[in-house]
């Protein structure tokens, strides 16, 4: 189990994820779990139909993992399981309109930023800043994390320039890979552990707390039975074998990666965009126009073996207005920086990441009732409008000061906002410049973005039409 897991974890994070479903160990103990999986995501109406397939089977360790992430008994407050948070419903992301999630002892308290999608975080590189691990050419491991030179402006070259002598210097200050919005997670089982223990979220006060859980819960036999009589003896085992479980879970279902969407369905030639899907696909790739790509990568890898999760893994400021919904904002002196904290601490000084959060996949955006890391926004055609008018019409988005000047970028102290990016499209334009995409153009961006909903069956959709 253990010497599994050291090599799983020296893998580089581009393998092909079916070479790591299930470990030699427990290959064994297979067994039909078609019946005990959480509900297909329903996310288009073909959706429910995918329910068992490709996913009939995953291993003992993965169904512990799966009975842990639906079981609100392994909170403090005996309420919140990790899905009530990231609902299998709604691509594994939350199914309300809250910016953020409540939590706690009571479920009251209020969490600092907008839960994130647990689903294609498979290939999700570990965090480095340096030159891309998951560059095809690139055979060396990845470099340490190092804290960069302050002044350094990351958003100072445009990303969609792959080839320009500014682009290959600024490449070894990139920030990107790790999990969460900040990325102060590499590994599932340190994001995992992370909810568990913070007080707005699960709310235990120990990782002795969690283990009590799991002794008491309906599935500490199973537990027993994978790793012995006395595992619950050895606190840091079993909550190491426990979060280990969570991993398999969300590696062995497919639910998590089901790479189905329409788009999906166009790539592989079984489908057609239509006229709408093509011109808004066009516009999301036009450095010039939407530039969405240059983040959201939208091709699979050279070998055509991964499939495009939509992110770069890359950080990005972009500015979004500051989310007076979230209660810690009444407080004017704080600030949620991303990679500078306040969840992240190894980072609090490096000045030119502040501000800079984790580009998320675009799989299942159009699902999302909240966007950004602060939830601000509540449909996409307001964060598409936000991305164009941000500097050719900055008072429709910011407040006013009571001097009468608009306070732009208002979620950012002063002496960060050089952090923000206002060298790429759309954000390449002045006050009173037009915007990169007028309206009908972001109409048909969100229809190609309606194309990355999992669920698409062609078949289907073709008699739908007869």
């Amino acid at each position: 189990m253990h010497t599994f897991r050291l090599v799983w974890s020296a893998l580089q994070p581009a393998m092909l994820i079916t070479a790591l479903l299930v470990p030699a160990t427990y290959s064994f103990l297979l067994f039909d779990a078609s019946r005990h999986l959480a509900p297909a995501a329903t996310l288009s109406p073909a959706a429910d139909s995918a329910t068992s397939a490709g996913r009939s089977q995953i291993s003992a360790l993965a169904q512990i993992g799966r009975d842990m992430f639906f079981d609100p008994s392994l909170s403090g407050s005996g309420k919140l399981a990790c899905a009530s948070c990231h609902d299998p419903q709604h691509a594994y992301a939350p199914g309300d309109s809250l910016p953020v999630q409540l939590g706690g002892p009571n479920r009251a308290r209020a969490g600092l930023r907008a839960v994130p999608s647990l689903a294609y975080k498979e290939h999700t590189p570990h965090f480095t800043i340096g030159p891309d691990p998951l560059t095809p050419d690139n055979d060396a491991p990845p470099p340490a994390p190092q804290q960069p030179a302050e002044g350094v402006k990351v958003a100072s070259v445009k990303k969609a320039d792959k080839t320009s002598a500014a682009a290959v210097a600024a490449e070894a200050n990139v920030p990107q890979g790790g999990l969460d919005w900040d990325g102060r997670a590499d590994t599932f089982q340190s994001q995992a552990l992370f909810p568990l223990l913070n007080e707005n979220e699960m709310d235990n006060h120990s990782p002795m707390q969690i283990v009590d859980h799991l002794r008491r819960a309906y599935y500490a036999n199973d537990i027993k039975k994978l790793f012995g009589d006395n595992i619950f003896g050895q606190p840091g085992l079993a909550l190491d074998e426990a979060l280990y479980a969570l991993v398999r879970f969300q590696l062995e279902d497919s639910s998590f990666h089901r790479y189905d969407s329409k788009y999906d369905a166009y790539l592989s030639g079984k489908t057609k965009l239509s006229a709408a899907e093509m011109r808004g696909l066009k516009l999301f790739e036009d450095p010039k126009k939407g530039d969405c790509a240059s983040c959201h990568l939208d091709k699979p890898s050279r070998d055509g073996l991964i499939k495009p999760a939509f992110t770069d893994y890359q950080y990005e400021a972009l500015g979004a207005p500051r989310n007076m919904a979230i209660p810690a904002n009444h407080d004017q002196n704080y600030y949620d920086l991303g990679l500078c904290g306040p969840l992240r601490k190894d980072y609090a000084k490096a000045g030119a990441y502040c501000g800079l959060f984790k580009t998320p996949t675009l799989r299942n955006v159009a699902t999302r009732h909240v966007f950004f890391h602060n939830g601000y926004f509540h449909s996409l055609k307001d964060v598409l409008h936000f991305y164009v008018e941000r500097e050719t019409n900055p008072g429709k988005w910011y407040p006013k000061l009571p001097n009468g000047k608009i306070d732009v970028y208002n979620d950012f102290p002063p002496q960060y906002k050089k952090n923000l990016d206002v060298i790429d499209a759309p954000f390449d334009r002045k006050f009173g410049d037009k915007p990169a995409l007028n309206d009908a153009e972001i109409d048909d961006v969100i229809a190609f973005l309606q194309t990355l909903t999992d669920g698409y069956r062609p078949q289907e959709a073709q008699t739908a039409k007869k």
